[in-house]
């Protein structure tokens, strides 16, 4: 079987985006249109001539509508094989007439729970006979269409039109892919909300993560891998994946991972003052808080003017035309703001391979959430890590108690270490990373390597010493000897932040003592892989 001309139709939709001109179209075609409660209402109000379920089956439709296509002469019309004499000899002694083609949309219930809907409404979103005849129909594609994205009602019109309304079976396998996605996702949806929402579950026996396509990327990290972007058809937080992007080429997959890292780290700063954030290869390069946020650009491509070239840059403010004047001064690949007015518009509109992209407001940075890897043979899942550190929380364990404004770095410097690859050192002074060391496979070598990029930064600037001197140094996990923390204090210095909880914390404070310097600790790791 190929061909199948259309003479019966089966419309029930949510969604009436398009309804109308399809029931035309259909109608041209000579379709019987078969339907159920609102739209058959709104079918007829298009003047169109429309046949109620009710009539079809012989039972009215019941229990507050849960039930109308829940029966043998909905689903007989559907499933029967066209081509098998057993199945059309038992559809002839039940009466059950031929179904060609099914409309259907789901019941909003994302869209329910999105705008905080009581239980009972979200219950009553679940769509029960709606999955069931798109799933009838797309297993028995080879004779019946199932359309549930509207967006594909031009290419059925389209094709009835050119083969006299019948539908080829290429179309039909495409349209049933289609539909099975939409009710697996659907599926996810609730069990996701049941799971988690509803039953509180941190980490469901099953785990589904309903998404739907974005984009194809161009590649992946590498020109021999493809990718592309999926996004969560639930609610979810705003971000990167959601951002409008105003101008610029395509956004390949390091770029938007590049552009995760850096709004999720100006997030921590959302409720602070102008800050800049400039991310190479997912790690931050330069971080400035400061007055206005041109003057914390500077001071965050200060610290490492080479890595930042080519690199990501977020702010948690809109961008003004002064800023991105600045931006422009070096070659910049993606630029992400809550916002951005028409000068700065102007500006990079004379960059027209730079990516500007506006988010909005910013993500919350504690909100909850889960993170997933892939590892061969299966998928690491965790909490999102949301954890934050106050002044309160610290606790000194030297003779030195820390200054106010050590105590100000230190917590500069430890919320910029959340989101560098361990093993992560930065050092910070007056608002802005002074050096960044990310990923070494020792602590000692990261304390090393950021206080050289200081060092190198204050050479670039002709600044009389590196901003590390006097400056407060943050490690992600704890000193496992006192040589990391030597090395801090051979750079300059003076107040230490991190966790603890080494066996060797002792002999750590004893160092820090014997230099001088004030450590506090967290209580806190954060490692990032």
């Amino acid at each position: 079987m190929t061909d199948v001309k259309i003479t019966r139709a089966l419309l029930s939709v949510s969604d009436k985006a398009g309804l109308a001109d399809l029931g035309r179209a259909l109608a041209r075609h000579g379709v019987e249109l078969v339907s159920t409660g609102g739209t058959a209402k709104a079918l007829r109000d298009e003047g169109l001539e429309v046949r109620d379920i009710s009539d079809l089956t012989g039972f009215p439709e019941m229990m507050d509508g849960r039930v109308k296509t829940l029966h043998p002469k909905v689903h007989g019309g559907l499933l029967a094989v066209r081509d098998d004499a057993a199945h059309m000899a038992a559809a002839a002694d039940h009466a059950i007439g031929m179904i060609d083609l099914v409309i259907v949309n789901l019941y909003p219930f994302a869209q329910t729970v999105a705008k905080g809907a009581e239980r009972d409404e979200v219950i009553e979103n679940i769509d029960i006979g709606g999955p069931s005849m798109v799933r009838s129909a797309a297993k028995n594609h080879a004779f019946v269409a199932i359309v549930t994205d509207p967006a594909d009602y031009g290419a059925l019109i389209a094709e009835m039109d050119a083969k006299a309304g019948a539908t080829s079976l290429e179309l039909r396998r495409r349209l049933a892919a289609t539909a099975f996605s939409a009710t697996a996702a659907y599926d996810a949806t609730i069990a996701s909300w049941f799971a988690f929402a509803d039953q509180g579950q941190a980490f469901p026996p099953a785990l589904s993560v309903p998404l739907s396509k974005g984009a194809e990327l161009r590649y992946g990290e590498n020109p021999h891998q493809s990718a592309a972007l999926y996004l969560p058809t639930g609610p979810a937080a705003r971000g990167i994946a959601q951002a409008e992007q105003v101008q610029g080429k395509e956004l390949s997959y390091n770029n938007y991972n590049d552009a995760d890292a850096a709004l999720e780290l100006v997030s921590e700063f959302r409720d602070g003052p102008p800050t800049v954030v400039i991310v190479k290869h997912a790690n931050p390069c330069g971080v400035a808080s400061a007055d206005t946020l041109i003057e914390a650009y500077e001071a965050a491509l200060a610290c490492d003017s080479v890595s930042a070239f080519g690199g990501i840059i977020a702010v948690n403010r809109p961008l003004d035309g002064p800023t991105a004047e600045a931006i422009s001064g070096i070659f910049t690949e993606v630029v992400a703001a809550p916002a951005a007015d028409e000068a700065a518009r102007a500006v990079f509109a004379k960059k027209k391979n730079l990516r500007l992209l506006i988010t909005g407001d910013l993500p919350d940075p504690a909100r909850p959430g889960l993170t997933m890897k892939t590892i061969a043979g299966g998928m690491l899942v965790q909490s999102r890590d949301n954890g934050r550190v106050t002044r309160d929380m610290l606790k000194v364990v030297t003779k030195r108690q820390p200054t106010s404004q050590e105590l100000e770095d230190c917590l500069f410097a430890w919320t910029v270490a959340k989101h560098v690859k361990s093993n992560a050192i930065v050092y910070a002074k007056g608002g802005s990373t002074a050096g960044v060391g990310a990923g070494q496979m020792n602590r000692l070598e990261s304390a090393r390597i950021a206080a050289w990029k200081a060092k190198d930064a204050a050479d670039k600037a002709n600044w009389a010493e590196p901003r590390t001197i006097g400056s407060a140094v943050a490690s992600d996990a704890f000193f496992p000897f006192a040589d990391g923390l030597l090395a801090a204090v051979e750079a300059g210095a003076t107040a230490v932040i991190q966790p603890g909880g080494s066996i060797r914390d002792a002999e750590v404070i004893a160092a820090a003592d014997e230099a001088g310097l004030a450590m506090v600790f967290t209580g806190m790791r954060h490692f990032r892989h």
